[in-house]
């Protein structure tokens, strides 16, 4: 008898949810099957938990059935969503230059229950979930998707009072620089790191998912991601004489980095991305597209993650600029740092609080500095917002792919690439032929797609290029 004996603890282990049904299950089989043995209910009663509706008219079970069944119907009720039926109007910018499977991803966006205003801009192509380079505002709800794997990536451009002319005339040094300053990859990390307060973080010790990848973030911090992440020495000509900076106009050298919250922000993103899917059903097509309400704790415990990864992103390249400063001799006179893989709580025309997410795409609030590259052989643009309400206050982040890296690998040929960097001026240190510039759109025509939304204040031209990969 000792063994046969059932505790509340024994169906929890074989799936119930504490609730009235564990309560009607112990009462049910002591009741009808007091004499069988403990793992002979625990097999019954996993039996009625996985099909309910097999044992309705059951005359041992029958009100566990029928619980089970208002349960998960209750569940559904709250969890399970449909589509929009009709596609809500939203502001695309250089449409001429956006391929349909970013149309595609943004119209199903939109048809969200929770999606309440969009926009999408001229650099934007095919993702996951929400497109690169759309916008999307949603009420009381947060997308991981929507924000990105690469939560708060960003651009930081530190802008120093020394003629760019140093870089012709010392290529060598310059290159010593960038490779000596810079790690990237996901596993080539500093020896010696530096400290940084945002290892010490709340979140760390809040969230124990998050507690899990601080031994993470401490090894990689200081450190540049793959891809399409970069360090670079250029040259930033200050076209507006009334910049923020103070700066006279004129040439000068500057250090732009590009890169991410690295392992940290992608575990959370799929961590939390993984969580969205459980409790937000969507048809097939949209799963992606799964949101966690702010209302409840696991959408609270994202919000505050993604805070830390954006935070921690920021340290990366802020300790990237501090190596490279202290090794010039010299401290930075102006500096501009934006970031796009994030969502952020802003208000719309009638001041409602709304969850705008950014996935590829730049924050141009009204007077709002940022800087939007073109490729390792194209100009970047230092820009200021205009604060325009069609594009939810957003702009560009990039010049836009247009192609794939496996297509890029594929059709572009390294003498290309080679006669490219050759023509422009431009030493790459490591790299790839997915990057080369013939993969992007031409930046100069996704810049004129969007004069409505950004005012250009100066401009960044590449000269010594670091990515990952062997130099």
């Amino acid at each position: 008898m000792g063994n046969s004996k059932l505790k509340g603890k024994h169906l929890t282990e074989i799936g119930f949810a504490e609730g009235k049904a564990i309560g009607l299950a112990l009462n049910a089989t002591q009741k009808h099957y007091k004499s069988k043995s403990r793992a002979y209910k625990l097999a019954m009663l996993q039996n009625v938990l996985q099909h309910p509706e097999k044992y309705r008219d059951d005359d041992a079970f029958w009100q566990v059935a029928t619980e089970l069944i208002s349960a998960r119907e209750e569940v559904q009720e709250q969890l399970e969503y449909s589509l929009k039926a009709t596609l809500p109007h939203y502001a695309v910018y250089g449409r001429e230059h956006i391929d349909e499977g970013a149309i595609h991803q943004m119209n199903l966006a939109m048809k969200l229950p929770v999606a309440v205003a969009g926009a999408l801009m001229p650099d934007a192509h095919h993702g996951y979930g929400l497109p690169i380079g759309g916008v999307l505002a949603t009420k009381n709800a947060v997308i991981p998707y929507a924000v990105g794997v690469d939560i708060g990536c960003r651009m930081c451009l530190s802008i120093f009072d020394m003629s760019p002319e140093v870089l012709a005339k010392n290529t060598e040094r310059y290159k010593e620089v960038l490779l000596s300053n810079t790690r990237f990859g996901n596993k080539d990390v500093f020896e010696k790191k530096m400290d940084h307060p945002i290892l010490q973080h709340e979140a760390f010790a809040q969230i124990p998912f998050v507690k899990t990848l601080q031994n993470k973030a401490a090894a990689q911090i200081g450190t540049s991601g793959g891809g399409n992440h970069f360090a670079e020495f250029g040259e930033v000509q200050i076209c507006d004489a009334n910049n923020e900076f103070n700066l006279p106009t004129g040439r000068y050298l500057a250090l732009l980095t590009h890169s991410g919250s690295r392992g940290l922000g992608v575990s959370i993103a799929q961590f939390y991305s993984q969580l969205a899917k459980d409790t937000c059903k969507l048809p097939e097509g949209a799963r992606h597209l799964s949101w966690l309400d702010m209302a409840t704790e696991n959408g609270q415990e994202y919000w505050q993650a993604m805070n830390l990864a954006g935070d921690y992103a920021s340290a990366c390249h802020h300790q990237i600029h501090e190596r490279v400063a202290r090794q010039l001799g010299t401290p930075y006179v102006a500096r501009v740092e934006n970031h796009h893989n994030f969502a952020w709580k802003e208000q719309d025309a009638n001041h409602n609080e709304v969850i705008v997410h950014r996935k590829g795409a730049t924050p141009a609030g009204a007077g709002v500095l940022g800087i939007i590259p073109g490729s390792m052989t194209a100009a970047g643009f230092i820009v200021r917002g205009k604060g325009n309400r069609q594009s939810l206050q957003s702009a560009a982040h990039g010049a836009g792919r247009t192609m794939s890296r496996t297509k890029a690998k594929q059709s572009i040929e390294p003498k290309w690439l080679k006669n490219n960097l050759k023509e422009h001026k431009v030493t790459l240190l490591g790299g790839g032929l997915d990057e080369a510039p013939m993969a992007y759109k031409n930046i100069d025509q996704v810049m004129s797609c969007q004069t409505e939304l950004v005012e250009v204040i100066g401009t960044f031209l590449p000269k010594i290029v670091r990515m990952e990969g062997r130099v």
